[in-house]
């Protein structure tokens, strides 16, 4: 099972819930658990019927939204047998999704990219997206560098993940960080109010554990 705690601001304490396969929506993807070392993960893949890149694929939780506060989940990338040469362990966290998944906000990262020899690729290592219309080809050609930096990691690695989020502002905090490792300015959707969703693209095994969320 996949930890889940959730921090209200108005409790001022966590609330642990168990969160299992049966709490999580298949959107574009599939479920499975797998265990590791002892304990339960939730495992996710991008269904091979949608082609495109930074799509609505992810595990949404259905009994959860958030418009404001923190989100944190510890992930692991792993590249399929079936990967091709462009795939980068793509994995994140999809927030403030709508009903019908068309508008949602995501930051991923690219394990692969974080310890490559081409310091383009480097730089590239996490990216912020919004959909449908802002997805990372057009904000890197609008907006190059500001919606995407460099950040040390690597495939198979528990890497953990906080996402702050406040009106039309996220930052991003990997592992024990004090400074975010990027720092997104202007959401594309406002501020909105949606679900949390478990995200991954192509050629990603995307493993999760313990997600915590605090709303503000």
């Amino acid at each position: 099972m996949l930890s889940l705690v959730i921090l209200g601001a108005a409790l001022g304490r966590a609330q642990p819930l168990s969160l299992d396969t049966s709490r999580l929506k298949a959107t574009n993807v599939t479920i499975s658990t797998e265990n590791l070392s002892g304990r339960d993960v939730v495992k996710v893949v991008k269904s091979s019927r949608v082609t495109e890149f930074d799509e609505a694929t992810f595990a949404k939780i259905t009994d959860t939204r958030l418009q404001n506060g923190t989100i944190e989940v510890k992930l692991m990338s792993r590249l399929r047998p079936d990967a091709p040469d462009f795939a980068r362990g793509f994995i994140g966290v999809a927030f403030r999704i709508n009903e019908d998944d068309t508008k949602f906000e995501c930051i991923y990262l690219r394990p692969t990219n974080g310890r490559a020899e081409d310091q383009l690729r480097r730089n590239r290592s996490l990216q912020c997206f919004s959909f449908p219309d802002y997805k990372f080809e057009r904000l890197r050609k609008e907006a190059p560098g500001v919606y995407e930096t460099y950040a040390d990691m690597g495939l198979g690695e528990w890497i953990t993940v906080r996402i702050e989020v406040s009106g039309n502002k996220a930052k991003l905090f990997l592992n024990d960080g004090k400074q975010p490792a990027l720092v997104v300015n202007d959401l594309k959707h406002g501020d909105a109010s949606g679900a949390i969703g478990l995200w991954v693209d192509v050629g990603t095994e995307g493993l999760f554990s313990d997600l915590k969320i605090r709303e503000d």
